[in-house]
């Protein structure tokens, strides 16, 4: 599945910390949204993210949404924390490629927010 693999390749290249690979990974643009803000970035800026983050986000439970959308709760480490932040992350995919990753604090918000992303999606 389409959904699933470039989901996977986007975690395994940022825990990697692997820059071209994230790079790769995503779309050009990307649409993220995390605690410092939301909005399109490039590849490029995506994989400095991945570099100054030094975030690695290991996969708990996956909750599909649509055949582009899935939401998937994770546990999150910093270099600089002692332990890991329980965190949920709207994926959206196109061309074998993630095109948004949107992170919010839990997995309630995520699905919610996946649940609009596909109704306004549906009604273009």
């Amino acid at each position: 599945m389409e959904l699933e693999a470039a989901i996977n390749e986007w975690h395994e290249s940022v825990n990697e910390g692997d820059l071209r690979r994230s790079a790769d990974a995503v779309g050009d643009p990307v649409v993220v949204l995390g605690p410092k803000g939301a909005g399109p970035i490039t590849s490029a800026q995506f994989a400095d993210w991945v570099d100054r983050s030094g975030i690695k986000l290991k996969p708990r439970s996956w909750h599909p949404v649509s055949d582009r959308l899935m939401v998937v709760e994770e546990d999150a480490t910093w270099p600089e924390s002692a332990g890991s932040t329980r965190v949920a992350t709207v994926f959206r995919v196109g061309g074998g490629k993630v095109t948004a990753a949107l992170r919010l604090s839990d997995l309630k918000s995520a699905l919610e927010l996946a649940c609009i992303c596909r109704e306004m999606a549906a009604t273009e």
